[in-house]
């Protein structure tokens, strides 16, 4: 592994994907090693319009063994609409992916929560002992709208039943590529992050022929085997996988360029 330097990142145009109201750490973090944060939401989180279904969970809170929030997208909607009309009950656990949803939910002044510590995933949720022997328990999992069936219908398998509450609604940003186009063209675009399969497919969406072409020989910072797996398959040459959440893109992007700038030197 290399040797990390100080501002790592310097003079580096480092795009920043992440929807607009979650971007602001991991841009910080890479100004702090002397980056360049190109802010480029390719997900927008936006409100339900009937917020019925939520409420009606509300108050249905006392009958469920779990609650589960896929995302800290969840947490902050779906608690915003909760709790001015209710205290979470006593006993009720919730169960995250990440430490940033760890956090959101503790500024809620939820404690009895359950999380993986090292995968954020259904698969590393699922793998938990809480969530092993299921057979009668009834589990809540509230969510945007659609999104990966595995988890509930893992649990289901394993005798739980899940109910689904959409708490909040992805769409494509309409948003103008024209920021990323002139920075590759003079070619100081010098790497993107992405954080979800779904964020890679609007990303794409977004770019013409000449984007795409661009982004493909673009090193492409991962956090994890999916979103990886999809990046290869639209033909993305230079796919670095990192550790979960900010942290790990963080670490990633400090010891590619790290090395990078080493084997330049070893070559001057």
């Amino acid at each position: 592994m290399a040797t990390h330097t100080a501002h790592t990142l310097a003079g580096r145009h480092v795009v920043v994907t992440r929807p607009e109201a979650q971007a602001d750490a991991l841009a910080r973090s890479i100004a702090e090693e002397g980056g360049l944060p190109v802010r480029f939401p390719v997900l927008a989180i936006s409100d339900v319009e009937d917020t019925a279904p939520v409420l009606a969970a509300a108050e249905r809170l006392e009958d469920y063994d779990f609650a589960v929030f896929v995302s800290a997208n969840a947490i902050e909607k779906a608690l915003s609409l909760i709790l001015p009309h209710r205290s979470w009950p006593e006993g009720l656990p919730v169960a995250v992916m990440g430490k940033s949803s760890e956090r959101a939910v503790a500024r809620f002044g939820i404690r009895e929560i359950v999380s993986p510590q090292e995968r954020f995933d259904s698969e590393a949720l699922l793998a938990l002992p809480p969530f092993q022997v299921v057979a009668g328990k009834k589990v809540i999992v509230f969510r945007g709208d659609a999104g990966r069936e595995l988890l509930g219908d893992t649990l289901q398998a394993r005798g739980a039943t899940v109910e689904y509450v959409t708490c909040y609604r992805r769409s494509r940003p309409e948003l103008d590529a024209k920021p990323l186009m002139e920075l590759w063209g003079k070619g100081e675009l010098d790497a993107v992050t992405l954080s979800s399969s779904e964020g890679l497919r609007n990303l794409w969406a977004m770019l013409d022929e000449a984007g795409r072409a661009y982004l493909a020989q673009t090193p492409v910072f991962v956090p994890h085997r999916r979103i990886a797996e999809e990046a290869q398959r639209l033909g993305l040459l230079r796919v670095i996988p990192t550790g979960p959440g900010d942290d790990g893109l963080m670490a990633g992007l400090n010891e590619f360029f790290d090395t990078e700038r080493m084997e330049a030197s070893a070559g001057a």
